[in-house]
């Protein structure tokens, strides 16, 4: 059976503007209603035919936003489907204004439809070919996923940021607001601290060439950076240290303690850290650290301190006295370090030693830089006597067959 449906041949920009201003009005009475919809549609219907296309979109939207609370997802998704095609005819000075003017009033109700809104700016984003109006769409995408509580539909599209960032070609101040917004993002979910962390370094890591006026702004994202790594019990390496903007922290009154923690994690022992406690009561707390977790997490790195030297063996007793254990806990810490993935290595029960074949670093900064440069040096080396050494033996064994070869010839010619 055929069902017929009545079309009508209206501008669709008219026509949602003439459906958004009925419901609008609704309540009003028809005397009221009537002259009010009848201005709002010639409002629209002189931008088109004028091709003021932002005054149109300024109109369409608000009118859009009053009843967004009376009309199904459905419906709201096509009345904006429609209002954010108006980008595609407005000219290149236009668009950035006309985006600003949609995306203000679709983030304006975040707790309203939240995960069809943050659809509408995709879908928006998708519509446009201006790079900067792009990133002025992702940026209110970011900030409607944390208001509206839907930031497990934006955080898959992290993993494409360096590609992002290549179309985009945003400057500095840009990349920082970024960057920040993607790890207030990412501090939402517990799951994701390490990435959390990243997008914070990535955003300090933004004030390297800053003068003090301008690295102050960073001060308290660079404390919450070290704390995030102190507290988190699955990250043992970090960036941090020498990072201008953390580093301002060792000259800070208030915040000189906090750059002494982070150096006691990246670079000293489980010793250091008993003494930074003792002298600093009370500063645990005021960060909602916990001790427990911190001794936990000192033990490991100085495990990992421990396995660095170049010997490559570390004796129980030296990881007994430096982790502060029990003799019986020696092989349990390992195998956390080892689980960890900190170390790869075999215990030597008899010898009562751990034979290290590979640890992580605790920062890679300029000395880890320098040690890698000169392994890749000394294996580079190693190949190449490798390959001469091939050569040469190749060399010599072709003369040995081509004098083998003169020999045989010359006993042939001596028997005829």
């Amino acid at each position: 059976m055929t069902t017929i449906v009545p079309t009508s041949e209206e501008d669709p920009f008219l026509a949602v503007v003439r459906f958004t201003s009925q419901l609008a009005w609704a309540d009003a009475g028809p005397e009221v209603a009537e002259p009010e919809i009848a201005r709002l549609c010639r409002e629209a219907e002189e931008s088109i035919v004028a091709g003021k296309w932002l005054e149109l979109a300024t109109l369409m939207v608000a009118s859009a936003e009053l009843v967004s609370s009376k009309i199904s997802e459905k419906d709201l998704e096509c009345t904006y489907t429609i209002i954010c095609s108006l980008v595609k005819n407005a000219n290149s000075p236009d668009v950035l204004e006309m985006v600003k003017a949609i995306s203000s009033k679709v983030v304006q109700q975040p707790t309203d439809k939240a995960s069809l809104r943050l659809k509408i700016l995709f879908n928006l984003y998708n519509l446009l070919d201006h790079p900067y109006a792009r990133f002025q769409v992702y940026m209110k995408a970011l900030a409607l996923a944390v208001d509206g509580k839907v930031t497990e539909y934006i955080v898959p599209s992290f993993k494409k940021i360096d590609s992002f960032l290549k179309e985009w070609n945003i400057d500095v101040k840009d990349q920082r607001e970024l960057f920040l917004a993607i790890a207030n993002v990412l501090r939402e979910n517990k799951s994701l601290v390490k990435e959390s962390l990243t997008f914070l370094t990535k955003y300090l890591a933004t004030f390297s060439n800053e003068d003090a006026q301008v690295l102050d702004e960073a001060k308290d994202e660079a404390v919450r950076a070290v704390i995030e790594f102190v507290k988190a019990s699955t990250i043992f390496q970090c960036d941090l240290l020498d990072l201008p903007a953390v580093a301002q922290l060792e000259k800070d009154a208030k915040y000189a303690p906090v750059y002494q923690l982070l150096k006691i994690f990246l670079t000293q022992r489980l010793n250091a850290y008993t003494e930074f406690q003792i002298a600093n009561s009370g500063f645990l707390e005021t960060y909602g650290l916990v001790d427990e977790d911190c001794v936990t997490k000192m033990r490991l790195l100085s495990l990992v301190d421990l396995a660095s030297d170049e010997s490559g063996k570390i004796p129980y007793t030296s990881i007994k006295d430096t982790l502060q254990v029990n003799a019986e806990e020696v092989e349990l810490w390992i195998v956390k370090a080892i689980s960890a993935k900190l170390i790869d290595c075999k215990m030597d029960q008899m010898n009562q030693v751990v034979v290290v074949s590979r640890c992580s670093e605790r920062e890679f900064g300029s000395k880890q830089w320098h040690s890698l440069r000169t392994k890749l040096a000394t294996w580079r080396d190693n190949i190449a006597n490798i390959i001469s050494t091939i050569e040469s033996n190749k060399v010599t064994e072709e003369g040995s067959q081509v004098s083998s070869s003169s020999a045989a010839a010359i006993q042939g010619l001596t028997v005829r």
